[in-house]
């Protein structure tokens, strides 16, 4: 609970209609993508850097906990109020894209622009944003840059880190600062912008983003080709890769999730079929079909079932369908899921997948896995009935036999999703204390009062490792 005095002082920074504190609507910003619940003491909605300066001050004078949140689509728990007394700052009415400067390609933008918005106004000029998150009909840029988002294209193209060149952000004591700029070199002092991209909120609150461009690719072309086993699928990735092709995409699906679209949809595939790629190659118009083809004798050896080739953009279309009907499907396994993002060295996929089959043997729960092949990052939905007693026990055991194999691989917990509260507690699995310790003193540096506490750094479960 929040003292009133409080309350009217942020009602006069943003006005009364932007505070929030009704049980309605703190509920409403009381969880994200994971369903976890923390009730806010009240939710404001800033309009501009000078406000959201004014509030971060406030908090800092009375020790206040701030949680910034962009459209709550994260699936660690980075937006979600862990404290009784958080204030939760959404960022959506800054939602403007200020800039798009053709000549330089580089565009500016506050950190409420719907991702795929974006997208979409670039491409109209020409131009294109690479980074393309699973959730970027909803999910915000601001989101993205805190995240350090992902997405089926960054085997080629890269993350959001590789096009932030700059941001405005504010600190928390309030004060306003600039980081990069829209050059595309600058070395002058620490390379704050990508400290902060990737930081989940923990260090400063961003009001402005710098946004590298690219041209627009001519075209693209996608291929969906069915194999008799998920080594064969590994072995197209690295064989196509080690060719001089990088595709736009490289998406995998195992055999666990092709049984889920049989059962689910209407989709047509072979029996036989225990692992897809989706494949996508874009660039001028006139190589696309030599690669399309190039790419299909390379991996012809390699267990093929069967390759789709479309030829339009509604095959193309066609194609992804089955793709985009995973997630649907996962809920006729099991109610409730838990999706890790693993990421391994894309030639140990096939051995991390028999990983996680016998840890799914061994607790007795489904464990079906997709996502980008291209940089080994496993999408792992562990699928239970939460309401089965002794279900959640297994599901966390079985979490952290999936980090434990991972690390084993030489691979990292999280590829793209980011630590909040949910990867917290196993952080000391992968960094060592030093890294830590040193990471602790770059959050707690003074002022003492940071926005997001408890985030990224948990004493909850500190005994994980004994439970391995």
């Amino acid at each position: 609970m929040l003292d009133k005095s409080i309350i009217s002082n942020l009602e006069k920074i943003v006005g009364k209609e932007y505070v929030q504190t009704d049980k309605t609507s703190l509920i409403c910003y009381s969880y994200d993508a994971t369903q976890r619940k923390f009730l806010p003491a009240a939710v404001v909605h800033p309009g501009t850097t000078q406000e959201i300066s004014r509030i971060m001050a406030l908090a800092n004078q009375h020790q206040i906990p701030i949680y910034p949140r962009g459209a709550g689509s994260g699936f660690t728990g980075g937006s979600l109020p862990t404290t009784s007394n958080g204030i939760v700052l959404g960022l959506t009415r800054l939602d403007r894209i200020l800039d798009i400067d053709e000549e330089n390609l580089v565009a500016t933008v506050e950190p409420g622009v719907v991702t795929e918005d974006f997208q979409k106004a670039v491409e109209k000029v020409g131009l294109f944003y690479p980074p393309d998150p699973a959730s970027l009909k909803m999910s915000t840029l601001g989101g993205n840059v805190a995240e350090c988002a992902g997405g089926p294209r960054c085997v080629k193209y890269g993350v959001t880190k590789d096009y932030i060149i700059g941001l405005e952000i504010v600190t928390p004591t309030g004060d306003i600062i600039t980081t990069g700029g829209p050059t595309m070199k600058g070395v002058v002092g620490y390379d704050l912008t990508k400290l902060i991209c990737g930081s989940e909120g923990t260090l400063a609150i961003i009001t402005k983003i710098i946004i590298k461009l690219l041209p627009l690719p001519d075209a693209k072309k996608t291929m969906l080709v069915l194999f008799d086993s998920i080594d064969g699928a590994a072995q197209a990735v690295s064989s196509i890769i080690r060719s001089k092709i990088i595709p736009a995409t490289l998406e995998f699906m195992d055999g666990r999730t092709l049984d889920c679209v049989r059962d689910a949809t209407s989709l047509q595939v072979p029996d036989n079929a225990r692992a897809v790629l989706i494949i996508e190659v874009d660039g001028d118009r006139e190589f696309l079909d030599k690669q399309a083809h190039r790419i299909a004798e390379i991996i012809k050896p390699l267990g093929v079932v069967e390759t789709r080739i479309a030829e339009t953009p509604a095959e193309s279309d066609a194609l992804w369908q089955i793709r985009r009907s995973v997630s649907a499907s996962l809920r006729r396994v099991n109610p409730d899921k838990f999706n890790e993002d693993i990421c391994v060295p894309r030639s140990k996929v096939p051995d991390m997948i028999r990983k996680i089959d016998k840890i799914s043997d061994k607790y007795g729960i489904p464990i079906v896995n997709f996502g980008h092949a291209g940089d080994g990052n496993i999408h792992v939905n562990i699928m239970i009935d939460s309401k089965i007693p002794g279900e959640q026990e297994k599901a966390d055991l079985a979490i952290a036999d999936v980090f434990a194999g991972t690390l084993e691989l030489g691979g990292t917990m999280s590829g793209e999703h980011g630590v909040g509260i949910m990867k917290a507690p196993f952080v000391g699995m992968e960094l060592g204390k030093a890294a830590i310790d040193y990471m602790k003193t770059i959050k707690r540096a003074p002022p003492q009062q940071y926005p997001q506490p408890g985030k990224f750094f948990s004493d909850v479960k500190q005994n994980i490792e004994d439970r391995l």
